[in-house]
């Protein structure tokens, strides 16, 4: 039985998934490193901030043979913060389905603890959660681990089993069936394509909703 919901945020209660792969990729194609923007999207998303950097200085090291974070992390990091102050949104009809959960909710992301706080409020999520947001920095092992949401479970005082996860990427519904949670996947976010919406349902995904309003329908029977 269903007793708490935990959701994941970029792509899921907010639209800046888009925005992110926008910049990121940008930044990366002026030092000349190119990527497969379906490609990029499969490999980094749901990663920690510490895992991404790892990885694309890795890839630095691998295609142009040197470091490449002095290079592209604060022009990232400036152009994101510039992006979603202008342009965040909330992915659309994820308030008023918050406001029609009953259950006790939470908060789990790879995102910081700043930059949740920062997305969610801009968008009026906030206090629909607060206290219960987590980030990748409360934990030692980010998703794909189960850490992130069994921290949470244990903070809502909810056995893992009777949690539900809402995720848009592999790592996150890795991490929810790693915990043993119900899983759905979600795809209504802006940089959503069927292509990774399948992946979803391969890493385990229980079931794949379009967007809140079948998510909204969908909890009333939790």
């Amino acid at each position: 039985m269903i007793k708490a919901v935990i959701f994941d945020c970029d792509g899921v209660l907010v639209d800046s998934e888009v925005i992110a792969h926008e910049v990121e990729l940008a930044v990366l194609g002026g030092i000349g490193m190119h990527y497969e923007a379906h490609d990029f999207a499969i490999r980094f998303m749901g990663m920690s901030d510490k895992a991404f950097w790892a990885a694309l200085d890795a890839d630095g090291h691998e295609r142009l043979g040197r470091s490449i974070i002095d290079e592209i992390k604060e022009p990232m990091k400036d152009q994101y913060a510039k992006a979603i102050e202008e342009r965040l949104t909330e992915v659309d009809g994820a308030l008023r389905a918050i406001r029609a959960l009953k259950l006790p909710k939470a908060v789990g992301s790879s995102s910081t603890v700043r930059g949740l706080e920062i997305k969610l409020k801009k968008v009026g999520h906030w206090d629909h959660f607060a206290p219960h947001v987590y980030s990748a920095e409360h934990v030692t092992h980010a998703k794909p681990a189960p850490d992130l949401f069994l921290h949470a479970a244990r903070a809502l005082d909810v056995r893992p089993q009777d949690c539900l996860v809402i995720e848009d990427t592999v790592n996150g519904v890795t991490a929810g069936r790693a915990a043993g949670m119900t899983v759905w996947g979600f795809r209504g976010g802006g940089h959503m394509t069927d292509r990774i919406a399948e992946r979803l349902t391969h890493a385990g995904a229980e079931r794949v909703v379009a967007n809140w309003a079948e998510a909204e329908a969908l909890f009333a029977a939790l």
